[in-house]
């Protein structure tokens, strides 16, 4: 007969309500993988645990859900999971049951603070046999969003990067430890930004040169330095009026950003004015600096199961390690948010669902 849709084993999430910051614990009927739909083929998967970073907390709502009828919230957060397949759809051949897995959950769907996590096929990778469950929850969401500024975005690959130099602004977060490490692996020069406290860790991850962006006027120090090939921006704000300026001109020298604002500009204006507004802006943006000779681009997290392919075997191969700031229990949940908003991560915040590993 036809797979039901629920079932009415019931799992605990953590979420948050409509019209409230307060993250409380709920119960939903446990899902089951389905055929067919908008989320074609789906498996379902226990959560052993969950990763988060600053950038995923600006992300908690779903904007194309902001103006329509369809029900958002409750929501649950997170998108980092690592867990064990559970249940696979009939469609779903690459993995089954009892595969230990790990992904990165897209924004537009309930995220993975929870016990039991749905997932697309295209979205799921074999996690790195080298770590456990509580530090590979800390690389799929930061890895996956620099992967897509750094290859996918910015054409940088293992074959073309050996002796450029590549500026990391922010590199100390999730995202920014982790574009260090990418960077190392394919024989880049790194220069990275960070604070003073942060320099023996992003050292540690084999960054050439530190440079204390509260040691003076970053601006003039980093003009001291010769041109750079690659720049990946983590900070936004002013950065972006001068940091161009530190690129080889006509040498096709690329700056990416992950600070847009394509969210903010779809909750201000709506999804059609939104995206019209954001592609307005890139778009003069890009042709401004292309006529200085240098290539302007934005990036944002992208889910990819092969693309975590290929971090896995960075990883299980010693080039890339988790950086993990801290771990909390799921009862901790709304404390480890807390932490988030305070900024100046070192890494990842990572969310242990599950106690027994």
């Amino acid at each position: 007969g036809p797979t039901p849709l629920t079932c009415r084993r019931e799992a605990r999430s953590m979420v948050l309500p409509a019209r409230r910051r307060l993250l409380t614990p709920a119960k939903r009927p446990r899902p089951l993988p389905r055929r067919g739909g908008r989320y074609g083929m789906l498996w379902l998967i226990p959560c052993f645990t969950g990763g988060y970073g600053a950038t995923a907390l600006n992300m908690k709502r779903d904007p194309l859900k902001l103006k329509t009828g369809e029900a958002e919230f409750p929501l649950t957060l997170g998108r980092d999971v690592s867990g064990v397949v559970m249940e696979c759809g009939l469609g779903v051949s690459y993995f089954k049951p009892g595969d230990e897995v790990w992904a990165a959950i897209p924004p537009w769907k309930q995220g993975t603070l929870s016990e039991f996590v749905v997932a697309s096929g295209n979205e799921v990778s074999f996690k790195p046999k080298s770590l456990s469950h509580t530090e590979a929850a800390a690389l799929p969401y930061v890895g996956l969003t620099a992967w897509s500024a750094l290859n996918q975005v910015g054409g940088l690959n293992q074959s073309n990067c050996s002796g450029k130099r590549i500026l990391i602004l922010g590199a100390s977060g999730g995202v920014g430890t982790f574009a260090v490490q990418l960077m190392k692996a394919w024989d880049a020069h790194v220069t990275a930004v960070c604070s003073h406290d942060a320099s023996t860790l992003v050292k540690k991850l084999g960054a050439d040169d530190v440079v204390d962006y509260r040691s003076g006027n970053l601006e003039e120090h980093l003009k001291t330095l010769p041109l750079f090939d690659f720049i990946l921006d983590n900070v936004g704000g002013s950065t972006e009026k001068w940091a161009l300026d530190l690129l080889k001109k006509w040498s096709g020298a690329t700056y990416v950003t992950l600070v847009t604002p394509f969210l903010i500009n779809m909750d201000k204006l709506g999804v059609a004015d939104g995206m019209l507004q954001t592609g307005v802006t890139v778009g003069s943006k890009t042709l401004k600096h292309l006529l200085k000779g240098v290539h302007y681009r934005w990036a944002f997290f992208m889910p990819s199961g092969p693309s975590l392919d290929e971090i896995a075997e960075l990883v299980d191969s010693g080039k890339i390690q988790p950086v993990i700031d801290e771990v909390f229990s799921f009862s901790e949940v709304p404390k480890a948010f807390l932490k988030l908003e305070g900024g100046h991560a070192r890494g990842k915040t990572v969310i242990n669902v599950i106690s027994k590993q």
